[in-house]
């Protein structure tokens, strides 16, 4: 990367954005509990929580982390449970297994833990571990909901835990370096950053009523803070992303990556005044309810976000999908003198003029993902939160964008083209980018007409609160009713 030192960069930019906090007593369950003095060559012991799917990267990164040695399984499926054990036990690992997560946390000897259970069981689950006295990573989106994501943080901060957030692109040198040349004005004011999540997503198929659930599987524990309710789809794992009481869709799946990114580019501390999003599930009709198509608008005043979700590809039958300025899943950051994109890989940024005309790069070797491991071991040795590159509080401002969004759509309605037209016309990117979703699911043959748009409610928020305003039906939405025992607690 020419004549830039990243790592001058990454140290300036990333410690401005990190939540300082100084490390103070624990206290679990009443009682206070001292800190555990670590010296430069202890071992630190690791639970892994959850691993059918990224969870196993956890073990794996974590596991290559000089000094890191993963101590305790847990999984409530018995056959994913089984499966790691036996690795381990090849590997000469001696581990601890566990179905429920509490008895997990209840053990001395466990310094800290990584999440990547379903997303209804993030943030109840960090913050457990956080009144348990451990330090959390937490796969993004740290939260389900807006209000427990906020918990997440202050529990971090009244616990004084190490909490990073599972946006491995934070540890990008390339990226780290690309914002900070951005933010000294080489390609002038922002005019939009628009991210995009342009991932096949084809359909989960149609049930005719509830599925019998796999009997190696703990339910109720898997439900957990989510209704125990019947399974109503054909696979249990994966799939709870494409429904409302466990997921987010793609944009707080795949999605959140690059909000996170988007966000990051602005320099947004905070959630966003105005939101509106325009999308649908279309294309198929399956036992999902998130959108496969999606726009939302974050109406920041110095430039807008708009994110971008498309689950159907380029036309019927194609292997590929649709690209945004050579993107299918990427960010594009628009600004008076150019363009910053950051590709599919989301550790790179390449600079181009107005005429279309690269003329600066950021892509030097770099493995983020196992920097971001190797990043929150760092932090649990020194104590220091400030040396996090995703430290809990920017992971939770990046997980409320999806949250909002989603809460603008769920409170809307299908409307005719030309009425939704008319309602964005005054945003002049919402509206660019509405024409070209029109095509793209013109292109896969769906008639707007009768499968029509959701236009979701133009929601206004204060940021300093994270409430609505004037719409408390999306103010109920930024929480949800727990189910006992597996209720997030209020924390003051």
């Amino acid at each position: 990367m020419s004549q830039i030192n990243r790592r001058r960069f990454l140290r300036g930019t990333l410690a401005a954005a990190s939540l300082a906090l100084a490390p103070r007593a624990v206290w679990v369950a009443g009682a206070e509990a001292p800190e555990r003095v670590r010296g430069a060559n202890d071992t630190i012991r690791i639970g892994v929580i959850g691993f059918n799917s990224r969870g196993a990267d956890h073990i794996a990164g974590l596991r290559a982390v000089p000094g890191a040695r993963i101590a305790a399984l847990c999984d409530v499926d018995h056959a994913v449970l089984d499966r790691e054990a036996a690795k381990c036990r090849a590997a000469g690992e001696s581990v601890a297994l566990h179905t429920d997560l509490r008895n997990l946390l209840a053990d001395p000897a466990i310094d800290a833990v990584s999440i990547a259970t379903p997303n209804h069981w993030h943030s109840l689950a960090a913050i457990w571990a956080i009144q348990a006295g451990k330090d959390v990573y937490v796969e993004k989106p740290v939260s389900h909901n807006v209000w427990e994501g906020r918990q997440l943080v202050v529990a971090a901060r009244h616990h004084a835990r190490i909490v990073q957030a599972g946006t491995q692109s934070r540890s990008s040198l390339n990226i780290a370096a690309a914002f900070a040349w951005l933010r000294e004005g080489h390609l002038g004011r922002i005019r939009v950053a628009h991210a995009t999540c342009y991932k096949p997503r084809p359909s989960i198929g149609r049930t005719e009523g509830p599925q019998p659930v796999p009997p190696r599987v703990d339910y109720d524990l898997w439900c957990g803070p989510a209704p125990r309710e019947p399974l109503r789809r054909n696979k249990l794992h994966y799939d709870w992303h494409w429904v409302w009481p466990t997921g987010n869709g793609d944009l707080g799946n795949q999605g959140i990556h690059q909000m996170d990114l988007a966000r990051w580019a602005l320099g947004e501390a905070a959630l966003s005044p105005r939101i509106l999003s325009v999308g649908g599930r279309l294309g198929y009709a399956d036992d999902g309810t998130t959108p496969n198509t999606q726009i939302v608008l974050h109406d920041y005043p110095a430039a807008p976000l708009l994110f971008e979700v498309r689950g159907l590809p380029a036309k019927p039958g194609a292997g590929s999908m649709d690209r945004y300025h050579g993107a299918s899943i990427g960010v594009q950051v628009e600004c008076e003198g150019g363009w910053l994109i950051i590709p599919d890989d989301a550790n790179s940024a390449r600079a181009f003029d107005r005429d279309g005309r690269e003329f600066m790069s950021f892509a030097g070797r770099h493995d983020h993902g196992a920097a971001h491991f190797a990043n929150f071991i760092a932090a649990v040795r020194s104590r220091r939160t400030e040396e996090l590159h995703a430290p809990v509080l920017e992971g939770h401002l990046s997980s409320a964008l999806c949250h909002t969004g989603n809460i603008s759509h769920r409170l809307g309605a299908p409307r005719p083209p030309e009425e939704i037209r008319e309602a964005i016309r005054a945003d002049g990117a919402l509206g660019e980018a509405l024409g070209r979703m029109e095509t793209h699911l013109g292109a896969n043959l769906v008639d707007l007409r009768r499968s029509p748009l959701t236009l979701g409610v133009a929601l206004a928020m204060d940021p300093r609160t994270e409430r609505f305003t004037g719409n408390e039906a999306a103010n109920r939405m930024l929480t949800r009713e727990y189910r006992a025992p597996f209720v997030v607690p209020e924390i003051t």
